[in-house]
């Protein structure tokens, strides 16, 4: 029996990256999985299958409301309700303040933020009658301190934070948490376009922009992965984690200690 047997676990922009990474590791622990994403959506779905727990896939686009209602419907119609909900879709723009368009801002916050409010209000109600539920967001590094050219980026992952701290505030006489993971630098396909970008245009190898990169911010010097980020979702799932609320919890090789 895992630590999360019998229970449903939804994880937003689970396809690739950080929500596959936590999907699995949930997996493991027994719990059955509803993806989300616009990924590799057999191949996500058959690494969950391999675990041996019920996987299933809903493609709401985290923009727009109804498809978050109708997702959150589908999950609860599917296993009875969501006991752990991980918010975790996202995307990135870059560019200064000035320059920065506004419908990527919007599309930013957006999909960023404004979808784990949606998911959240939606999934509350079951979890409070049950007196069980996790809800984990996915914030950032950018979550608690900010980088030149994203801003809507920081201004959605620092909103994120106040969205679990004042969930947890809530949730805080119920067996309902709600707590922030805050990655640093995950190699996911996101950031390695980042990398790709960085090599393109100083003219140096893959190896040497990942060093750059890493250098930038975090004195660790390597990636956070997937798997490490899903290792403190379980924990935060588990009994341990029974009283821990409304934390920003920094896996970030000591970036935000600067």
């Amino acid at each position: 029996m895992g630590l999360l047997t019998g229970k449903t676990a939804l994880v937003t922009g689970s396809t690739s990256g950080i929500g596959l990474g936590i999907a699995k590791c949930l997996a493991v622990e027994g719990a059955n999985i509803v993806m989300n994403g616009f990924g590799d959506v057999d191949a996500a779905k058959a690494e969950i299958a391999a675990t041996g727990v019920q996987v299933a896939y809903h493609g709401a686009d985290m923009s727009k409301p109804a498809e978050i209602e109708a997702m959150m419907a589908f999950a609860a119609e599917k296993f009875g309700r969501v006991d752990v909900l991980v918010n975790n879709a996202g995307i990135q723009h870059v560019a200064n303040i000035e320059d920065f368009p506004v419908e990527r801002w919007d599309a930013v916050i957006a999909i960023n933020l404004t979808s784990a409010f949606h998911a959240t209000r939606l999934a509350l109600p079951a979890m409070k009658a049950a007196n069980w539920g996790r809800i984990i967001n996915v914030s950032s590094a950018h979550g608690l301190v900010a980088s030149a050219q994203k801003s809507a980026y920081v201004a959605a992952k620092h909103g994120l934070v106040g969205l679990t701290k004042v969930t947890a505030l809530e949730t805080a006489t119920t067996g309902v948490t709600c707590n922030a993971i805050c990655p640093g630098w995950v190699l996911t396909p996101l950031v390695q376009k980042q990398v790709d970008a960085k090599a393109a245009a100083l003219g140096i190898s893959n190896d040497e922009a990942k060093k750059l990169l890493l250098g930038e911010k975090e004195p660790s010097m390597q990636f956070t992965t997937p798997e490490e980020l899903g290792g403190l979702a379980v924990f935060f799932c588990g009994p341990a984690g029974n009283n821990v609320r409304g934390v920003a919890w920094n896996m970030d090789g000591g970036w935000v200690a600067q």
